[in-house]
């Protein structure tokens, strides 16, 4: 496959082994993709946290002083998000985590040949390691915004790579390069785009971000989908376009402060959307011992859709917006 081959001590090299340290890479394969694929390239400027409240630091590659430019460097190479593009104060892009990037490449468990459509390009680096484990012709990535789909062609091809960037509302699915073995989401959803299925082969995959989790639908036919949710915590930019707005996550004022801190229990509010008052959801995730994010699952069936703890069709669901 392209891409730069480093010394064993070069930036990316010396992240790859972070992660593998860590736990979150095993599979040889995606080690080599992370080794060889350079991040500098797809993040040529973010922005980090400041020392003021609230403020960021824009650092950049074609900063005027040598200390600018080897800060921007270790930044690019640490174990963190990064956001590429801001618009009223807000992240509309970025580059995710590495550690969480490699557990959601694993997760898609892809063979060689498979065809993967990635849902949210951002700066472009999760479609160049795609592209470097499964080759070029095999990925499509889309996005809605041109801005981002122009720059990460760009950081593409600088990277020795050139994937399908379409520009588009990613909630269709991509139907010029269906049908897809893959489908992985690097941004927020409030439910399952329907559309999706349909671009999909039988006993395809689908992992996308939904309510701060990741959830692993197997694919039946167009019409039917099911799986639960990865143990990992997950946070991305929304989704954008004519879809549904992100989650709302009911109050925890007044409850237990076990529960407040619980991300666990902010998993549940956030899957049900607020459907459940503070109250009722604290006496049920008492209720049913405090469950984590592998007990819940969605179901995608006819056209409805919902979310559900331990069984499909089981004492506990929640629908979720189709």
């Amino acid at each position: 496959m392209n891409g730069r081959t480093g010394a064993p001590t070069d930036p990316a090299h010396r992240l790859a082994d972070e992660l593998v340290a860590a736990g979150a890479l095993t599979d040889p394969a995606w080690r080599r993709a992370f080794e060889e694929v350079p991040r500098e390239l797809f993040v040529p400027c973010y922005y980090a946290p400041g020392t003021d409240t609230g403020a960021r630091e824009r650092r950049r590659r074609d900063d005027p002083t040598p200390e600018g430019r080897a800060r921007w460097l270790r930044g690019v190479y640490r174990d963190v998000p990064l956001a590429t593009r801001w618009r009223g104060g807000e992240a509309v892009s970025s580059s995710s985590q590495p550690s969480l990037m490699a557990g959601m490449l694993e997760a898609l468990r892809v063979r060689d040949g498979m065809r993967v459509l990635e849902v949210g390009t951002g700066p472009g680096y999760n479609a160049a390691l795609l592209s470097h484990r499964l080759g070029d012709r095999n990925v499509a990535t889309v996005d809605l915004d041109p801005e981002i789909t122009s720059a990460a062609r760009q950081h593409l091809a600088a990277a020795g790579h050139h994937p399908a960037v379409v520009t588009a509302d990613g909630a269709r699915g991509c139907p010029e390069h269906a049908p897809y073995d893959r489908i992985i989401a690097t941004c927020a959803l409030s439910a399952v785009p329907t559309a999706w299925l349909a671009r999909c082969t039988p006993g395809a995959l689908v992992l996308a971000p939904l309510a701060t989790g990741l959830v692993a639908l197997r694919v039946l036919d167009g019409a039917h989908a099911s799986g639960r949710f990865l143990p990992t915590p997950a946070y991305f930019v929304p989704l954008r376009g004519p879809t549904p707005a992100p989650h709302h996550v009911g109050s925890t004022d007044g409850l237990p402060a076990d529960a407040r801190r619980s991300d666990a229990f902010h998993f549940l509010l956030a899957l049900t959307r607020g459907r459940l008052p503070g109250h009722a959801a604290y006496a049920l995730w008492e209720a049913v011992g405090r469950p984590e994010r592998s007990r819940y699952g969605v179901t995608v069936r006819d056209g409805r859709q919902w979310a559900w703890l331990d069984a499909p069709y089981g004492a506990h669901t929640w629908p979720l917006a189709p």
